[in-house]
C-alpha cells in the first residue's frame, strides 16, 4: 500500500498545478511532461466554470456575508472519513497479523520448513489484492462508494473466519486470498471516497486518516501478536478478532453519505445538494453543483466508462503518472528495508521480532501524524519531494554505517537511525501522498479506473521487490542494494518535481478543468 507496514518477510504487501487563477478566458498552462510537448488548455465559459482561487485571506468554504461565516470546517465530514478509514485499519491489521504467527501456522498445518509454501501463504494475499484492485474501478462507477464498501466487507469477514478455522494448507490459502481480495478493493476505494467527500480545504488532512488507520492496525496486530511467541494456537484468535472491524465497517457505512459527485453522475441532484450542505456548508451548494454539472455536460460522463478511455488524453497521462508513482514508491525499497530492519534490530540486542515491529509501527504512526498537518499546509508536491529526498539521505546514511570503519556498536546504532529515518520520511510523504494525489489529478469520468490501474501496478511491483530482494542482497550485498534504493528515491524526487502539479486548495473540478490537455494542431 502507500504506507510502511512493519517487519515482515519481503513478500508481504506493505500498505505543478500552477497557482494561476482560473478565468472565463481561454488560457494555456504548461503541464510538467516533456515528451511529447503538450500544453494545458483551459477553455471554459463563465457558465461552465465560475470557480476562482480565493483572494488572500479568504477561505474556500467561507462566505463573509453580514459578518458571518458559513465555513463548517472539517468536523461534519470527519465521521464519514473515519468510518471509511476503518478499511485501512483492516489493511494494517492483516499485514501485521502474519508477522509472528507464520511459524506457528506452518507447524500446525503441516508445512513447516517449506519456504515455498510459507511464501505462498503470505504472497497469495497479493494475488487477491491485485484482482480486487482491478475490479474496484468498475464497481465504484456502477454501485457508488457506500454499496461497494459494504459488498467488500463480505470477503474481508469470510476470509478472516476461514483463516481462523483453517485446518489445512488449502483453507489458509483460501482465507488469505479472500482477505487480499477485500483489501485490494479498499486500497482503491478509500482514497476515492475521501477525495470526493472531504471539503477542498481539508481534503489533504482528512486523506491522511487512511494512513493513520493503517498504522493503528499494524500496531494493534503487533501488540496482539506478542502472545503468539508462547501460545502456538494464538493465531486463530487473532484472525477471529480481524473479522470484527469488518462487521463494524458494514454497519457504519449505513450511516455515512454517498459521494455527492457520484450522485450527480447518476442524476440524484437533490441528495447531492443535501450532502454538500451538511458537509461543506450552505455557501458551497450552488457552486459545487454547477461545477459537477459542468463537468458532466462537457465530458458526457456516464457510469459505464470503458477501460479503453485510459488510452486517450488526458486520461492516459494521469494513468501513466499514477502507475509511475507506485513503481518508484515500491522500487525505492520500502519492503526490502522493512525486511532487513529485523536483522538490524537484532544486531543491537532487540531479539524479539514483535518488539522490533512495534518500533517500526510507532515510527510509522509519528510520520502519519506529521503528514496530517503538512498535507494541507505545505502541499502534496513539496511533501513528496521532501519525503523522497529524506529517504535517499537515510539510505545513504545506512550504507555508510554498513561500510563504516568505526566500531561495530557505532555502526549498528547508525544503521538503526538510518532505518527509522527512512521509515519516518516514507510515512510523511511517499506513503500518503501517492495514494491521495492520483484521484485528485484524475477526471470524474475515469477516477475509479485510473486508481484501479495504479494500484494493480503497485501490487505487481510489491511482489517483484519481495521476490527479488534476497537474491539481490546475496549477489551484490546489502550496501549495494541500499545504494540502489537511495538512487531510486532521488529519481522519484526528480520525477515529482517535473511531472506532478500541486493540488492543494483546489476543488477536484477546478483541477480537472485546468488539466484538460489538447494537442496543438
Amino acid at each position: 500500500m502507500w504506507i510502511a507496514t512493519g517487519v515482515h518477510p519481503p513478500v508481504v504487501p506493505v500498505p505543478l498545478l500552477l497557482t494561476s487563477h482560473l478565468s472565463p478566458k481561454p488560457q494555456t498552462l504548461r503541464f510538467g511532461f516533456p515528451l511529447p510537448s503538450l500544453k494545458v488548455k483551459v477553455s471554459a465559459t463563465k457558465k461552465q466554470l465560475q470557480t476562482r482561487r480565493p483572494d488572500k485571506g479568504d477561505l474556500p468554504n467561507e462566505e463573509k456575508g453580514n459578518g458571518q461565516s458559513s465555513d463548517v470546517g472539517w468536523r461534519p465530514a470527519f465521521p464519514h472519513v473515519l468510518v471509511a478509514s476503518m478499511s485501512n485499519f483492516l489493511f494494517g491489521y492483516h499485514i501485521g497479523v502474519m508477522n509472528g504467527p507464520i511459524i506457528s501456522i506452518a507447524r500446525e498445518l503441516g508445512f513447516e520448513g517449506d519456504p515455498i509454501l510459507e511464501g505462498l501463504v503470505v504472497s497469495i494475499f497479493i494475488a487477491g489484492a491485485f484482482i480486487g484492485s482491478i475490479s474496484c474501478g468498475s464497481m465504484v462507477d456502477k454501485l457508488g462508494c457506500r454499496r461497494t464498501f459494504q459488498i467488500d466487507t463480505i470477503p474481508l469477514i469470510l476470509g478472516a473466519i476461514v483463516s481462523a478455522q483453517a485446518h489445512s494448507l488449502h483453507e489458509i490459502l483460501l482465507g488469505r486470498f479472500l482477505v487480499g481480495l477485500g483489501i485490494g478493493v479498499n486500497t482503491v476505494l478509500v482514497p476515492i471516497y475521501i477525495s470526493e467527500v472531504a471539503p477542498t480545504k481539508y481534503r489533504g488532512s482528512l486523506g491522511t486518516l487512511s494512513q493513520i488507520g493503517t498504522c493503528l492496525g499494524i500496531i494493534l496486530s503487533q501488540c496482539l501478536g506478542i502472545p503468539a511467541e508462547h501460545d502456538p494456537h494464538w493465531w486463530r484468535k487473532m484472525f477471529y478478532i480481524a473479522s470484527v472491524p469488518g462487521f463494524l465497517l458494514a454497519l457504519g457505512m449505513q450511516f455515512t453519505v454517498e459521494s455527492p459527485r457520484w450522485l450527480c453522475r447518476v442524476g440524484n441532484i437533490k441528495d447531492a445538494e443535501t450532502i454538500i450542505r451538511n458537509l461543506w456548508g450552505d455557501s458551497e451548494v450552488d457552486k459545487a453543483i454547477e461545477e459537477f454539472q459542468s463537468i458532466i455536460k462537457n465530458d458526457g460522463i456516464d457510469v459505464n466508462s470503458g477501460w479503453l478511455e485510459l488510452l486517450e488524453e488526458p486520461h492516459s497521462r494521469v494513468a501513466f503518472i499514477g502507475g509511475a508513482l507506485f513503481v518508484l514508491q515500491q522500487f525505492a525499497g520500502i519492503n526490502g528495508v522493512l525486511y532487513f530492519s529485523s536483522l538490524t534490530f537484532q544486531d543491537v540486542g532487540i531479539a524479539s521480532g514483535a518488539l522490533a515491529s512495534l518500533f517500526v509501527g510507532l515510527t510509522n504512526f509519528a510520520g502519519a501524524l506529521c503528514a496530517s498537518y503538512f498535507m494541507d499546509t505545505q502541499g502534496r508536491k513539496r511533501l513528496l519531494i521532501g519525503s523522497y529526498l529524506g529517504m535517499a539521505v537515510s539510505m545513504f546514511l545506512t550504507v555508510f554505517a554498513i561500510n563504516s570503519p568505526f566500531d561495530e556498536d557505532f555502526s549498528h546504532n547508525l544503521s538503526i537511525l538510518g532505518t527509522l529515518m527512512y521509515i519516518f520520511t516514507f510515512a510523511i510523504g511517499a506513503g500518503p501522498v501517492t495514494g491521495l494525489i492520483i484521484p485528485e489529478l484524475s477526471s470524474s469520468k475515469t477516477r475509479g479506473k485510473i486508481m484501479s490501474f495504479s494500484f494493480s501496478v503497485h501490487w505487481v511491483c510489491n511482489f517483484m521487490v519481495g521476490l527479488l530482494f534476497l537474491d539481490l542482497v546475496e549477489i551484490f550485498g546489502v550496501g549495494a542494494v541500499y545504494t540502489g534504493f537511495g538512487s531510486v528515491s532521488l529519481v522519484s524526487a526528480i520525477f515529482a518535481h517535473y511531472f506532478l502539479v500541486e493540488t492543494k486548495g483546489r476543488s477536484l473540478e477546478e483541477i480537472e478543468m485546468s488539466l484538460k490537455l489538447k494537442r496543438e494542431s
